[in-house]
């Protein structure tokens, strides 16, 4: 484990703010996560310091003496924030917390540092590292924290059916922090879990959707979603997730559970990008297979039309769990492409079907392949293999078709202005169409992406048009 005292006596910043609690007489100690993170020797930039005292004139004077101006001062909540370089410090007086039944806002009042200590959440975040003279460095784990850090288990401080009940967003946080740092979750916090899952509807719509989102850009975002499922959670959060668990069998036919086969999908997504939206389109991808099942006899079970339907389902879901709407093209167009690359894999797929593509995936061909890649999912090695292979033959034909027609800036080669002096027409609809009818031409190959074969198309096809 990392020296603390060494560490923080490498700072300058550290002991600036030691000899800062000196000359006010306060009592101050770094906590939570940045303490956590240390000893698991993670990335942290956030700083979180408290203050046995008043934390926001803590904060002024310790900035003053950093030569810092511009600092964020919350009197109503205690707190206050400013960045140092490349750091976020945060500071909060000690405080102890009370709630209502009807809302996770608690009624806050000065406290003790065991006040403090006792109101948070997990174990994990409940140590902290003193910087005060006498002690500087020393660690105080009252909670048993470090031994949970490394038995790798998630655990409340108190009963968590009283941690819970008083806030229930913290069964999301169990969850995120058990994916984000590959932690199992105690057996006590999954049955407090399940007895509380009403409670998150006191959560406003806002919170749980960012808990969630950050399950998804985890490390390993199986275990959190798992973890919802198992204790009834995502029945309160994304229920539409919740129905893709189960598997049926007809005879001798039978499917998978899509559930699980979505959580492996997005893990190994995970394995590949950060993007937290192309992660969301991995775990939405089969989202319209529960209303699309059906079972013909002689062929099986079949999910027709899934990805058009799991697309239009998209919008009515971004909306109602207030998720950014400026994604919302981008997810809805890898769902409804998710089928086609495989479909081009045939030796004998024309140049035209490989142009389609192309043009309506658009800049996001490279995304919709990762998610097309992370969508295998079988446990046969020989089976992985020749699809992957299946999509480096699709890509491959992709390549030979942009060199061959330069469809990166695809357009009509003969421009609305241009159609407008010939037909002598105003700006319109109809000049649209003529526009959509010569590329439509270009994609079929019935001509060549060539400004001469498509200004003597438009000639031929404009009367039509004007009619």
């Amino acid at each position: 484990m990392i020296k603390l005292k060494d560490h923080f006596n490498n700072y300058e910043y550290f002991r600036e703010a030691s000899r800062t609690a000196s000359e006010m007489s306060v009592e101050i100690f770094a906590v939570g996560g940045y303490a956590r993170d240390l000893i698991l020797n993670r990335r942290r930039v956030d700083i979180d310091i408290l203050v046995v005292g008043d934390g926001p004139a803590f904060a002024k004077k310790f900035s003053e003496k950093l030569g810092i101006n511009d600092i964020n001062i919350f009197s109503n909540f205690g707190t206050a924030h400013f960045r140092y370089h490349d750091l976020d410090f945060e500071f909060v007086g000690a405080r102890r917390e009370s709630y209502k039944k009807n809302s996770r806002n608690p009624f806050v009042e000065p406290g003790s540092f065991e006040d403090d200590i006792n109101r948070r959440d997990f174990t994990i975040n409940t140590l902290a590292v003193s910087l005060n003279k006498d002690s500087f460095g020393e660690l105080i784990d009252v909670f048993g924290g470090l031994n949970d850090i490394k038995n790798k288990i998630i655990r409340t401080p108190l009963d968590p059916m009283i941690t819970f009940d008083d806030d229930p967003l913290r069964i999301l946080r169990a969850f995120r922090f058990a994916a984000q740092l590959n932690f199992d979750v105690s057996e006590s916090i999954i049955e407090a879990a399940r007895s509380l899952k009403e409670r998150m509807k006191i959560i406003v719509t806002e919170r749980k959707t960012d808990e969630f989102l950050k399950i998804i850009s985890s490390v390993k975002p199986s275990i959190g979603l798992k973890l919802m499922y198992d204790t009834g959670i995502m029945d309160e959060v994304f229920p539409e997730i919740s129905n893709l668990a189960g598997v049926d069998q007809r005879k001798e036919h039978h499917h998978k559970d899509v559930f699980l086969h979505t959580l492996q999908v997005l893990d190994n997504i995970a394995e590949k990008t950060d993007d937290l939206w192309l992660r969301f389109a991995a775990l939405v991808h089969d989202i319209a297979k529960p209303p699309t099942k059906r079972f013909i006899e002689g062929i099986g079970w079949t999910f027709h039309g899934h990805e058009d339907l799991g697309a239009r389902m998209l919008k009515p879901i971004f909306k109602r769990m207030k998720l950014p709407m400026s994604k919302l093209e981008y997810v809805q167009k890898l769902v409804r492409l998710h089928l086609r690359p495989i479909a081009l894999v045939d030796d004998e797929v024309t140049d035209s079907a490989i142009r389609r593509l192309v043009v309506n995936a658009d800049e996001d061909l490279e995304d919709l392949i990762t998610l097309c890649r992370a969508d295998i999912t079988s446990k046969n090695p020989r089976k992985v293999s020749k699809y992957l292979n299946n999509y480096e033959k699709v890509m491959q034909k992709v390549r030979e078709v942009k060199e061959k027609d330069k469809l990166r800036a695809f357009q009509s080669p003969v421009r609305g202005e241009e159609i407008m002096k010939v037909c002598g027409i105003p700006p319109s609809k109809t000049v649209g169409k003529i526009k959509s009818a010569i590329e439509e031409a270009i994609l079929d190959g019935k001509i060549r992406n060539d400004y001469d074969e498509a200004y003597n198309y438009f000639l031929k096809i404009k009367d039509q048009y004007l009619e």
